[in-house]
């Protein structure tokens, strides 16, 4: 069995969840704060229907999958497939009522990512792809994505999250980079990596990132051309440090910039 057989049941996973936390977008919907005093982390009710209703269709239809959850744990980590989920990649724009947020919904086969579906439900978009190639669905129809190319750092549109998910050490790496691009924005979560699949961003670099953040994200850039590792090179699969380029030599002196500090 190949990833592709399983296009069919993300898309329905994509809209059990859409239909699970759209009642609760631009409501106001109770917060809790899951950092206790380390940092406001906050999670919601909209979270938390979102996955159940995910991890239910995933125990009904694939029994023997494993299940990694930001909300709920995780269940059969040693399975040979295993769902990685987040329900609301974005939770801080959900909760100002801000449609930069996403679901996403990867799957890993043998511990590496084999597909991945970042869905917007509020205003109809959905990103996917197997790592070979990467599709946008939504206004317009549906179109393969192409990342664009960028050789140098001082012509890279470059977005991030937040200031905040860096050490004040990775920050100041960060800004080695930052200060020489054309443009940097911040606010990204998710949508930072389709724009890149889609060819509207350049460069992404993060810190602080958890496996839910990154997994499915990854065949959606890398099927559109572009490349996602850590800082050092590495694989992106456990989170941490991370990099996404829609070019290979932007990654590539990129990550010499990161080296230098």
């Amino acid at each position: 069995m190949t990833a592709v057989d399983f296009t069919a049941f993300v898309d329905r996973l994509a809209a059990a969840s859409g239909e699970a936390i759209l009642p609760f977008f631009r409501t106001s919907i109770g917060v809790e704060d899951k950092g206790h005093g380390g940092g406001f982390d906050p999670v919601t009710a909209a979270d938390k229907a979102g996955e159940s209703v995910m991890r239910a269709l995933i125990r009904e239809t694939f029994p023997e999958h494993g299940i990694v959850g930001e909300e709920h744990g995780d269940d059969r980590t040693d399975a040979e497939f295993v769902w990685v989920l987040d329900p609301i990649d974005g939770t801080r724009s959900f909760i100002l009522g801000m449609p930069i947020w996403g679901t996403l919904i990867g799957l890993t086969r043998g511990g590496a990512p084999c597909f991945g579906l970042m869905n917007q439900p509020f205003v109809g978009e959905r990103f996917f792809g197997d790592g070979a190639s990467a599709s946008y669905a939504g206004r317009g129809g549906q179109r393969r994505l192409r990342t664009r190319p960028c050789a140098r750092i001082e012509d890279a549109l470059m977005m991030s999250t937040s200031p905040t998910m860096f050490t004040a050490e990775e920050r100041a790496t960060f800004d080695a980079v930052s200060g020489d691009a054309k443009l940097t924005r911040w606010g990204a979560d998710c949508y930072g990596y389709a724009m890149l699949a889609a060819g509207h961003v350049d460069l992404v670099i993060e810190a602080d990132l958890k496996p839910f953040d990154i997994v499915a994200l990854i065949p959606i850039v890398e099927g559109a051309g572009g490349v996602v590792t850590t800082w050092d090179g590495g694989p992106a699969t456990d989170g941490g440090r991370i990099i996404a380029a829609g070019d290979k030599r932007l990654h590539a002196l990129a990550l010499e910039r990161l080296a230098r500090g």
